[in-house]
């Protein structure tokens, strides 16, 4: 791409840093991060890993039916951060220099 400014593929704003390669097209962080694929990739990981994190550290809390306040906070955020990682993963992977 010689002599002409990279423009990500979705919505045209100029990639200052070359951006993201998803499906051979360049795309802003904006829009990599809303591919839906990416986004199933990342579900689906959060879903299996959030999972048996939950059960291996609130599962004998929840059986025994003794749920503390603190759950409320703790099992989203044991989702969210297998969701954080699966993305940053592929992101990182996707980065053109």
């Amino acid at each position: 791409m010689a002599g002409t400014a990279m423009v990500c593929a979705r919505c045209r704003r100029p990639l200052d840093r070359g951006g993201f390669v998803i499906t051979s097209e360049r795309h802003c962080l904006r829009c990599a991060l809303r591919h839906r694929p990416l986004l199933h990739r990342s579900l689906a990981t959060a879903l299996v890993v959030g999972t048996a994190l939950v059960l291996i550290n609130q599962g004998p809390e929840l059986l025994a039916g003794t749920a503390s306040p603190a759950l409320v906070w703790k099992v989203p955020l044991t989702y969210a951060v297998p969701f954080c990682v699966a993305t940053w993963g592929a992101l990182s992977n996707s980065r053109t220099r």
